[in-house]
């Protein structure tokens, strides 16, 4: 069963038992998009015990039931359903939740809901759309507008201005001009907003094809200046137009790649964006070895291959190439160039076995230590550039190192 299927029937349940239901939210702005709905949200008038009743306990999971959101299981091929009764929401004394609601009807749940685009309703029994709000008209206008007054909705849930943005800059669409006047005026109070929600909606926008479109959005509104790398200050022009062009330019959606477009060269700023946009581990750990990367790979065409390759072997090496291009669009043409070409090679070329290792110095009698790595990586660099090709040249020469004693750069000469 497909999702769509799954909520067609939950709809037709609760109408069956009395109650009127309909899809909602983002699913019904989807579709008349023509998108492909990811999920589907059911508004209905039932209570949560009411919902509870018509699918049965074992079929619900009641963990937003104090929200009046009851969660209605079905086939895996499905997915759950969330099944919301219509609601009018109390104060939001934390800039994110509600303090209270009150059950209500679907004209009232409209309006308490962010934009207009996500504020419909459609009854897939009858196949009508329910629009109380004039979502309508604003997705033929491709505008993003606050439902009501558009600071009343702000303060109600401060996430709205990075959503706000994150819809305005996926779907192609212009914030409209009070909306966008509401988020300039109250960028500031981004901070009230977790580091994990400003983490998620970022990634959202900044992942996606148009993320040069969602940078400028971010700049024009206000809230770059208090979220991005270089906090409290307003990108200057050129600098703004050097990041919307990288950006631009970016072939690569990965986030990690986005972040290090973003920190224009400096490898440390991923780790103090680590807990302002809560990056993971990993997302860190790659934006930092992209930005390190990047004057090898500008300067590859001049490198000898022991000091290029430890590098094209990554498997981040092609992402590095990237954001080269995108950063210096025609300035490293030839080093670019040697690097795909490199990246091409079969795996066994690229990367051979090395000629010297571990067993091998332990087979010659050499006691661990810290001589190991330094015999190893020099004879590794000495076999990538020609130097030795076998492993008993390797062994040879490892030997003589150790016989001329210490300095094993003395036995390459």
């Amino acid at each position: 069963m497909k999702p769509r299927e799954r909520a067609l029937e939950i709809v037709s349940a609760l109408q069956t038992a009395g109650h009127t239901a309909l899809w909602a939210g983002g699913c019904v702005r989807d579709a008349l998009l023509n998108k492909q709905p990811k999920d589907y949200d059911v508004a209905t008038s039932a209570t949560p015990d009411e919902v509870e009743a018509v699918f049965g306990a074992n079929k619900t999971l009641a963990i937003g039931k104090s929200f009046g959101v009851i969660t209605v299981l079905g086939p895996k091929s499905a997915g759950p359903v969330e099944v919301a009764t219509f609601r009018r929401d109390g104060d939001y004394s934390d800039g994110r939740r509600p303090d209270s609601v009150e059950f209500t009807d679907a004209k009232e749940d409209a309006l308490r809901r962010d934009f207009t685009i996500n504020g419909m309703f459609f009854d897939p029994v009858a196949e009508k759309v329910i629009d109380y709000v004039g979502g309508q008209e604003d997705l033929k206008a491709k505008q993003i507008r606050a439902i009501g007054k558009a600071k009343e909705r702000i303060d109600e849930d401060k996430l709205r201005m990075l959503r706000a943005v994150r819809f305005a800059a996926t779907y192609e669409f212009a914030i409209e001009a009070e909306t966008l006047s509401a988020i300039q005026e109250n960028a500031n109070q981004i901070s009230a907003v977790s580091p994990e929600r400003i983490g998620n909606e970022l990634r959202r926008m900044l992942s996606h094809r148009n993320k040069a479109t969602a940078f400028e959005l971010l700049v024009e509104s206000g809230l770059w200046s208090e979220i991005g790398p270089s906090q409290s200050q307003r990108p200057d022009p050129v600098e703004r137009d050097q990041l919307r062009g990288s950006l631009d330019r970016l072939q690569s959606d990965d986030f990690s790649v986005v972040v290090a477009a973003l920190c224009q060269r400096d490898d440390g700023l991923p780790e103090k964006l680590k807990s302002v946009w809560r990056l993971t581990n990993d997302e860190v750990e790659k934006a930092q070895w992209l930005l390190k990367a990047l004057p090898v790979i500008e300067q590859a065409q001049g490198l000898a291959w022991s000091q290029l390759q430890p590098w094209l072997i990554s498997k981040h090496a092609d992402e590095g190439v990237q954001l080269v291009e995108a950063l210096a669009p025609g300035e490293f043409d030839a080093s670019l160039a040697r690097c795909r070409e490199s990246l091409t090679l079969k795996p066994e070329t690229l990367n051979p076995p090395l000629l010297l290792d571990g067993k091998s110095l332990v087979a010659m009698g050499v006691q661990p230590g810290r001589h190991f790595k330094r015999l190893i990586d020099q004879a590794r660099a000495m076999q990538l550039d020609g130097t030795l090709s076998t492993r008993e040249q390797a062994t040879e020469w490892a030997n003589r190192a150790l016989a001329e004693g210490g300095d094993e750069s003395d036995a390459a000469n």
